[in-house]
């Protein structure tokens, strides 16, 4: 029985089979409703026993009243202790994180010293620190805090940081595994975007995906990052999709694909059909490997004709509820994907990245593209039912993207290295008259002046302006970051 699989009631757990199973018979339900794909997954940052997903939050101050210091005499601690506890408790609710505070503030060395001792000791997912006086930074007080291996937010609110503090504040804020935010964000945002990197973070390492290519059988754990990837015989596939019935829920699947698409252009009903078995297929290895992603050779497959429709549609539903479904056995596109739906919790798009010379622009192609690209509670983008381009077989999506969206370019170029950019949709192309893969879409981007300098291969496009977002992540986690 696997532990991540509580039950939303909390009475006992789902099995594997269980939860997979209902993912597959919840298409009947309707086909971009939530799915206990999404439940598992959630369920899967639920504090386990032998290994919580805990986080320390400890405030830093001295007991008598501050005078002729930053941030003045004017300030309420106690008010702003207060009112940030409630929002961390809430934080902690909302992501699953069991939340520990230190019974008071501290400050005296011998405070300090023993907090320091015992993070190190017990080893949480996560510190968050509240410094609240400037003090606290010019003493090396919070520098001192920030260098015991732990992951570690220290909100920074206005007047506690100007540029006379440079020197004591922007080492700590620069130093890997830390993240301090230096706002005028009273409601902590920041603060909870913090605590979701500790979850994304324990959710990667509680993550293993199927790899299909080759022969061989074997475990690689991809670090920094945690994330396990699991490889597998190209040949399972198949094999699976042979034990899988035309069953209710395929149909259901396939009718739900053809009444919500703008209209259907190459498929035919048995492509439709297969396509669907293909998910159920993908659904079946996973849980027999207890693995909440995949990815295999599929080119391979095709092109020796030993399945009869590409996976393209079955990755694009397992993106669109919250799990990775990539295209090639890209090891690190599989890497980009699950640190996006950790992070984000919404789908990037993996695309092959063709530059557009005489406009200075970037086109990224692929015949898979998630349809929930504003995010998994938020409506699908409009799409057209396609054939696998390359092939002409089976079924692919092509989704149809937002003229002048924001547009997050990433890539994980490894498990300790970040590409990232950003760009603005300008247009979808149709093949034909173009060619290439299905959802086309053209951004203008923040990068090289000639588009043929653009770093990288299946990045993603994600909606909306995450840049930031990575980059925090990246320094937390000890990845480095390079511009596209």
């Amino acid at each position: 029985m696997c532990r991540f699989c509580m039950r939303e009631d909390g009475v006992g757990e789902y099995t594997r089979r269980e939860v997979l199973k209902a993912a597959g018979a919840g298409v009947t339900a309707g086909l971009f409703g939530p799915t206990l794909v999404r439940a598992a997954d959630d369920a899967a940052v639920q504090p386990a026993v032998e290994d919580p997903l805990d986080v320390r939050v400890v405030y830093v101050h001295q007991k008598e009243k501050q005078w002729l210091g930053w941030p003045g005499t004017f300030w309420d601690p106690g008010t702003f202790t207060g009112k940030s506890r409630e929002l961390v408790e809430e934080f902690g609710k909302q992501l699953g994180i069991a939340v520990s505070f230190e019974p008071a503030p501290i400050h005296d060395p011998a405070e300090i010293d023993a907090f320091i001792n015992k993070v190190k000791a017990e080893r949480p997912k996560g510190v968050v620190i509240f410094p609240l006086n400037a003090d606290e930074f010019i003493s090396g007080t919070i520098d001192r805090m920030t260098q015991t291996g732990i992951p570690t937010v220290v909100f920074c609110g206005l007047g506690l940081f100007h540029t006379g503090f440079a020197g004591c504040v922007v080492p700590v804020a620069r130093r890997q595994g830390v993240y301090l935010p230096s706002t005028t964000d009273w409601e902590l945002g920041p603060v909870r975007f913090g605590m979701k990197m500790f979850q994304a973070a324990y959710r990667l390492r509680h993550t293993r995906v199927a790899v299909l290519r080759g022969t061989e059988t074997v475990d690689q754990v991809m670090e920094p990052l945690g994330l396990t990837i699991r490889f597998l015989p190209r040949r399972r596939f198949p094999d699976t999709l042979k034990s899988i019935p035309e069953t209710p829920e395929v149909v259901a699947m396939a009718d739900e694909y053809a009444r919500a698409a703008q209209k259907i252009v190459e498929p035919t009903r048995s492509d439709m059909i297969n396509a669907a078995k293909n998910y159920f297929a993908s659904l079946k290895i996973m849980e027999e490997e207890g693995c909440q992603g995949i990815s295999m050779d599929c080119l391979g497959l095709v092109g020796n004709r030993e399945i009869p429709t590409p996976p393209c549609l079955s990755w694009t539903r397992l993106l669109d509820h919250g799990q990775s479904g990539t295209c090639e056995a890209d090891v690190n596109a599989v890497m980009s994907h699950e640190v996006c739906l950790k992070l984000l919790e919404k789908p990037g798009f993996m695309q092959d990245p063709v530059p557009e010379t005489e406009r200075g622009t970037l086109i990224g192609v692929h015949c898979v593209c998630a349809t929930k690209l504003n995010g998994w509670d938020q409506p699908a983008e409009p799409f057209i039912l396609r054939s696998h381009s390359e092939s002409n077989l089976g079924v692919a999506v092509q989704v149809l993207w937002r003229p002048g969206q924001d547009v997050t370019i990433m890539q994980m170029a490894g498990p300790d290295r970040m590409l990232l950019g950003q760009g603005r949709v300008l247009r979808n192309y149709d093949t034909p008259p173009a060619g290439g893969c299905r959802t086309s879409v053209e951004l203008e981007i923040d990068g090289p002046p000639d588009p043929c300098d653009t770093k990288g291969f299946h990045q993603l496009f994600i909606y909306g302006d995450h840049v930031r977002q990575f980059k925090a992540f990246a320094q937390m986690y000890g990845i480095a970051c390079e511009h596209i």
